[in-house]
């Protein structure tokens, strides 16, 4: 269940140069590999070191991490919901992905022309929301007749709840405003999912910073109205340097991490958009682990253990009967699987069993 986000973001704000630095580090460094799938898409294996302490005990034959797929839509100009430009593929691009990475120019330089003649970083998410929220209002109105008249004569319970909900985010869209800045209840989202609204989608907004802002961590103007903005939209926003992205993606490993601490850094902006990302969505990280494979695997936060074994194969998930579950702490602890069964820290759960982050789980199963 790789993660799959959008970058989006005007010309000139750092979006490509920031997408080319990230798929880049991918192919050149160990850790990070990268593919090409199509036009503007890459996959990067997210690191954890979890991953290197579990094949250090397990000698496994192969380690295999989870992934982050990125896609560069490209496109965006204004007008775009009425198919003005690549409108209508830059559109078709958003509701593919699970989250929107908005990228937002919050340094300034007379060197780099703004579209616009200055930097705004408000006014740039504006006219990337507009867009959004016109191809919102346009799917609205377009559903709303063809279910009025039955909400009306009250005869479809679920048809009332439609309607009234479809009212209640026309408005707000109307106001200029995301849906996810709405909040909705567990049987309000259920209804509006299959829409795939464009302004629902999670978005982090990734405030491009100067050198000099990132090794200083200076929260400048431009990046405070951003993390207002994002706080109003129960969005999140983290600050990177894609001059610095693009740096540290032409070199290996180590000289990388003695950049990082020339700079003063503990992480790569790499790091810190998948953290931001796994956090905004709600993921999280389980492990298999065996003299065969090492394995990350990706899963929603509060999934119970069979559903997290359906991540792995549905044929898991039809037939789970058990999984034998330890903590990455506790493995850490006593450094074998042999010692933490002896400890009893080696867990029989059952169908109602939360996974939490960081488990190392075997499934027991029959089909």
């Amino acid at each position: 269940m790789p993660l799959t986000a959008g970058i989006v973001g005007l010309p000139n704000v750092g979006k490509s140069t920031l997408f080319n630095a990230i798929t880049q580090a991918g192919a050149l460094a160990a850790n990070f590999p990268f593919a090409t799938i199509e036009p503007n898409v890459g996959v990067v294996l997210v690191p954890d070191q979890r991953l290197d302490v579990l094949t250090r005990i397990f000698d496994p034959k192969s380690t295999v991490p989870t992934t982050f797929e990125f896609t560069d839509i490209a496109g965006l100009v204004k007008g775009a919901s009425q198919g003005e430009g690549l409108g209508n593929q830059f559109l078709s691009h958003i509701r593919q992905v699970d989250a929107i990475i908005h990228v937002v120019r919050c340094f300034e330089d007379t060197n780099v022309i703004h579209v616009d003649g200055e930097v705004n970083p408000i006014r740039d998410i504006e006219t990337i929301d507009l867009e959004l929220v016109f191809a919102d209002l346009d799917v609205i109105e377009k559903r709303l007749p063809k279910i009025e008249k039955k909400a009306q004569l009250k005869v479809d319970t679920l048809m009332i709840d439609e309607y009234h909900l479809l009212k209640r985010v026309q408005n707000t869209l109307l106001d200029n405003q995301p849906i996810r800045s709405l909040t909705l209840t567990e049987k309000e989202s259920k209804i509006i999912k299959s829409y795939g609204f464009l302004t629902l989608k999670p978005t982090l907004y990734v405030c491009n910073i100067s050198e000099e802002d990132l090794i200083n961590q200076t929260i400048n103007s431009h990046v405070q109205a951003v993390y207002d903005l994002a706080l109003k939209q129960q969005s999140n926003a983290i600050m990177i340097s894609a001059k610095i992205e693009a740096e540290l993606s032409e070199l290996d490993k180590e000289d990388k991490a003695l950049y990082l601490e020339e700079l003063g850094l503990e992480k790569t902006g790499l790091d810190h958009l998948i953290a931001k990302s796994y956090e905004l969505l709600g993921l999280q990280t389980f492990f298999t682990a065996g003299k065969k494979e090492v394995r990350a695997w990706t899963f929603y936060k509060n999934m119970k253990a069979p559903q997290c074994a359906g991540v792995i194969h549905s044929d898991f998930e039809r037939g789970f009967i058990r999984a034998e579950t330890i903590s990455y702490e506790d493995l850490l602890l006593y450094e074998s699987m042999n010692k933490a069964k002896e400890a009893g820290k080696v867990r029989s759960e059952g169908k109602e069993y939360i996974v939490h982050d960081g488990d190392i789980i075997l499934f027991r199963f029959n089909v």
